[in-house]
């Protein structure tokens, strides 16, 4: 039964994460957003909600019903913290450069990307700030323990900068000829007149032609954002549910299976932009979440939890260690020579390699406990 709930979830997020790119690109020409701002913020912070929901659910569930979180679901609210920008700065980055390579041997494009740098740059500057300060805490005194408020006030305050900046970018001359027709105007009873009149600001003269109302294009991006959750969510627990039949550590899980599961949308997302071309879309998809990740959810982790390094939780820690070391490894070059290849994103495929090592076969990971 497991086998055929993963795939099926599998199929879903598949589905869904087409619905979803197709959809979120029409709403940034919709709104006349630049390519930071669809990718980096509406579809980061939209395909992170799955990987969101685990450390909220695990962390802030027994407290809002009157409660305190056991150590276990500390374990596994922690985890999920630190596994999403390790997946996304490793796993994510590997499964896209091999997409494009593949695409590449097919003729579909070439192995560079075209990239807006200043863009990505951003992106990657503000994950290494956020997280940095984020990880830093983790090594405070108890003493101390009362930065971690300031920390947080600070994350909330760098995500916001960030938005703005995203936002306030100029958008790029676009076309609605290039982009693929909306899906949800291939259904008959919605291929009308009324749902394909083109959405006016106030103030503009009132046309009509072949663009969908914006109505529509937000009702495939909720639809898809549905189905990305409710497929995310399925997969999740038939992971879980395979994890007890196997007997693994459900930290271990939390840090390691789980996040492969959650993260799947960005990851499919980017395949299907890279395929088109649309690399800025596709890499600010994974930035962006890294971004989101950085500020946000570990938040949950500073306030509710001990948040601690010590010799117990240092593997889990050290996720965050080979986080910023494919970050700094992938995007370095690119800030210094200012292209970007699929080749320089395989990096993140034998650092994720490195640290499963050492979480499954080594004393460091053995000796891991329940974050407390």
């Amino acid at each position: 039964m497991d086998i055929v709930l993963l795939i099926g979830s599998l199929a879903i997020i598949l589905v869904a994460a087409e619905l979803f790119t197709n959809g979120i690109e029409w709403l940034g020409h919709k709104l006349k957003l630049a390519e930071g701002a669809v990718g980096s913020v509406l579809a980061a912070v939209a395909t992170a909600m799955p990987e969101t929901l685990i450390p909220v659910i695990a962390i802030l569930g027994p407290v809002l019903l009157g409660g305190t979180a056991s150590e276990s679901s500390q374990a596994v609210g922690v985890g999920a913290i630190l596994g999403a920008p390790f997946m996304l700065s490793t796993l994510a980055m590997f499964v896209t450069g091999t997409a494009i390579i593949i695409f590449a041997r097919r003729g579909r494009r070439t192995t560079d990307m075209r990239v807006n740098t200043k863009v990505l740059g951003r992106d990657v500057g503000f994950f290494i700030v956020g997280y940095g300060v984020a990880i830093g805490t983790a090594f405070l005194p108890q003493e101390l323990a009362w930065l971690k408020w300031v920390a947080a006030g600070f994350l909330f305050l760098l995500y916001a900068v960030y938005v703005r900046l995203h936002f306030t970018d100029t958008a790029e001359e676009s076309d609605a000829e290039e982009l693929n027709r909306l899906h949800l105007t291939r259904v008959p009873p919605l291929n009308t007149d009324r749902m394909l009149e083109i959405d006016v600001l106030p103030g503009a003269h009132s046309v009509t032609g072949g663009e969908p109302r914006l109505a529509i294009v937000i009702g495939q991006v909720v639809v898809a954002l549905g189905l990305i959750i409710v497929g995310a969510q399925v997969f999740v627990g038939a992971v879980e549910h395979l994890s007890d039949v196997i007997g693994l550590d459900p930290t271990i899980l939390a840090l390691i299976i789980a996040p492969i599961a959650t993260e799947l949308p960005e990851k499919f997302n980017s395949v299907l932009w890279v395929r088109n071309g649309k690399d800025t879309l596709a890499m600010g998809n994974i930035t962006g979440a890294m971004v989101f990740q950085s500020c946000l959810p570990t938040v949950l982790g500073l306030l509710f939890t001990s948040w601690t390094f010590s010799g117990e939780s240092a593997i889990h820690f050290a996720s965050a260690g080979v986080a910023f070391v494919a970050t700094i490894l992938i995007f370095g070059g690119m800030i210094w020579r200012g292209r970007l290849t699929a080749w320089a994103l395989l990096i993140g495929g034998p650092l994720y390699l490195v640290y499963l090592y050492l979480a499954l076969f080594t004393d460091l990971g053995a000796s891991a406990a329940p974050v407390p």
